[in-house]
C-alpha cells in the first residue's frame, strides 16, 4: 500500500516537470520571435506606435469676402411692337433671331386706303387755303390782310365818309332828310358786313388749323403703314403673318436687346450695409458650367420686401456674343471686400464630422485634437475664425490614424518600428527577419534565413 502510493506521487511530480519545461521552452520561443514587437512598443512609448504624418504650419492669407446670389437675366429694354394703323399685312421682313437696328423695317402693310385718305384730306385743306386766300404751307396773315376783311373794311370807311358828307349837307340845308338817313344806315350796313367778314375769316382760319391736322395725321398714318423697329435688338416673337388683316394695336414682333443684359436677384437684407453700386459680380449660368461670366452693380432698391425679406439687385452685364440669353438662371457671389492677413489652414489638415470641423495640433510630438470654427474657403486653404492662436503645427495627412494622445514620428522613425511579412524583406522587415532567423538586423534583415521551428 505504502509503495503504491509512492509510485503515485513520483508519477505526478514528472507531469509537472515536463509541462513546466514545455511552458519554458514556449516562453523562450516567444520571447525570441516576439522580440521585435516588443521593441516596438517600447519605442512608440506608451505602448502604441507613432504615426507617420505631413505636418504644415497656419497661414496668414487675403481672403476676398463675398455674398452668394441667385437671379435671372433680363433685358434692359423689350418692346412689343404694334400696328398703328388697321390694314391688310404685305411683307414681313424678319424672322426669330435676326438682330434688328433702330428705324429698320419690319412689317408693311397695304397703302390703297390710306393713300385714298391722305388724298381727301389734302383736297379739304387746300380748300380752306383758297377761301383765306393764302398759299400752301404758308403761315396764317392777320386778319385785317385777308382780302375779305380788307374789302369789308374798306366799304365801312367809305359808309362812313358818305355819312359825314350827308351830315353837312343836311345841316345846311342842301339835302334832305331821308339822304341822311340812307347813309347812317349804309354806315351800319357796312360796320355790320365788316364784323362778318373777320368772324368769317377767324372761323376759316380755326377750319384751316384742323384741316392741316387731318392731313398731317392721314400721312402719318400712310408712314406707319411700315412698321419700323424702335429699338435696336433681336427678334424674340414674330406675330403677323402675310395676308392677314390686323387692326389698330396688334402686335406684330417683340424685340429684345441683347447687350448689355441686366442681372436681377434679391439680396437678403442682412446684407443690405455691404451692397453698393458699382460691386463686381462673378456669376455662371447652366449651358457653360466651366465658364465665369462678370458683371457689375447699377442699380439697388432702397426697399425690403416683407414676403422675402430681400432686397432687388440689378447688374448690368456685357454680353457683345451674345452668348447670354435673357432668362437665363444664375448662381453666383457678389465681390464685398477683401480681408488681408487672414488666418487659415490647409484644406487637408481639416477633420469635418457631424458638422464639427477640427484639426490634430501636434506638440512634442504627441497629438491634441482641437474643434475650429472655419469661415471662407480660398483656393486650397480654409479660413479659421476661432480656435487656434496662429503658431499651432498640424497634422496633414493620416487624420484618421490620430486621436488626442497619439505620438508621430517621422518617415525614419516609422521604418524603425514597422513590422515586415517575411525574413526577406528590406530595412523595414528586419525586426522580423532578425526573430526568425537569428542573423537579420533590426534595419537589414536581407540574410535572417534560420529555420523557423
Amino acid at each position: 500500500m505504502v509503495h503504491r502510493s509512492s509510485f503515485y506521487f513520483v508519477g505526478i511530480a514528472a507531469l509537472l516537470t515536463v509541462s513546466l519545461a514545455a511552458c519554458s521552452q514556449q516562453g523562450g520561443a516567444s520571447n525570441k520571435n516576439g522580440g521585435g514587437r516588443g521593441g516596438r512598443g517600447q519605442r512608440a512609448g506608451g505602448g502604441g506606435q507613432p504615426v507617420d504624418v505631413r505636418t504644415s504650419p497656419l497661414q496668414r492669407i487675403s481672403i476676398q469676402r463675398s455674398v452668394e446670389l441667385s437671379g435671372t437675366l433680363v433685358s434692359p429694354d423689350q418692346a412689343r411692337v404694334s400696328s398703328e394703323v388697321a390694314g391688310i399685312v404685305r411683307d414681313v421682313l424678319v424672322e426669330i433671331g435676326q438682330e434688328v437696328k433702330v428705324g429698320e423695317e419690319l412689317v408693311r402693310l397695304d397703302t390703297t386706303e390710306l393713300n385714298l385718305a391722305l388724298q381727301r384730306a389734302e383736297s379739304a385743306l387746300r380748300q380752306t387755303e383758297a377761301q383765306l386766300g393764302i398759299a400752301e404751307g404758308t403761315t396764317l396773315p392777320r386778319d385785317d390782310q385777308i382780302s375779305a376783311v380788307r374789302t369789308a373794311a374798306a366799304n365801312r370807311d367809305d359808309a362812313r365818309s358818305q355819312l359825314t358828307r350827308a351830315q353837312e349837307l343836311f345841316n345846311k340845308g342842301l339835302s334832305s332828310r331821308a339822304d341822311f338817313d340812307t347813309a347812317q344806315t349804309r354806315v351800319k350796313v357796312s360796320e355790320a358786313a365788316y364784323q362778318s367778314a373777320v368772324e368769317n375769316v377767324q372761323s376759316l382760319k380755326a377750319s384751316l388749323q384742323d384741316r392741316r391736322a387731318a392731313y398731317d395725321l392721314a400721312k402719318k398714318k400712310l408712314s406707319d403703314a411700315i412698321i419700323r423697329a424702335p429699338i435696336a435688338g433681336a427678334i424674340a416673337e414674330r406675330s403677323a403673318q402675310r395676308g392677314e388683316y390686323i387692326r389698330e394695336n396688334t402686335p406684330v414682333a417683340t424685340i429684345v436687346r441683347m447687350n448689355p443684359l441686366k442681372l436681377r436677384t434679391g439680396v437678403q437684407e442682412k446684407y443690405a450695409n455691404m451692397i453698393h453700386q458699382n460691386q463686381m459680380v462673378d456669376f455662371q449660368v447652366e449651358p457653360y458650367p466651366t465658364e465665369m461670366f462678370h458683371g457689375k452693380i447699377a442699380y439697388i432698391s432702397p426697399a425690403v420686401d416683407q414676403g422675402t425679406r430681400t432686397f432687388t439687385a440689378e447688374i448690368l452685364v456685357d454680353n457683345p456674343q451674345y452668348k447670354l440669353k435673357p432668362g437665363f438662371f444664375t448662381k453666383g457671389e457678389i465681390l464685398v471686400h477683401r480681408d488681408e492677413n487672414v488666418l487659415a489652414v490647409p484644406e487637408e489638415t481639416v477633420s469635418n464630422l457631424a458638422g464639427v470641423s477640427s484639426v490634430y495640433v501636434i506638440n512634442n510630438g504627441v497629438v491634441k485634437q482641437t474643434t475650429i470654427r472655419t469661415g471662407e474657403h480660398e483656393g486650397k486653404f480654409i479660413e479659421v475664425v476661432e480656435g487656434l492662436k496662429g503658431d499651432e503645427i498640424l497634422a496633414a495627412s493620416n487624420l484618421n490614424e490620430l486621436v488626442s494622445g497619439s505620438r508621430v514620428g517621422g518617415g525614419d522613425e516609422e521604418g524603425a518600428t514597422a513590422v515586415g511579412d517575411n525574413g526577406a524583406g528590406g530595412d523595414r522587415r528586419g525586426g522580423k527577419g532578425g526573430g526568425r532567423g537569428g542573423k537579420g538586423g533590426r534595419r537589414s534583415g536581407g540574410e535572417g534565413k534560420g529555420d523557423a521551428q
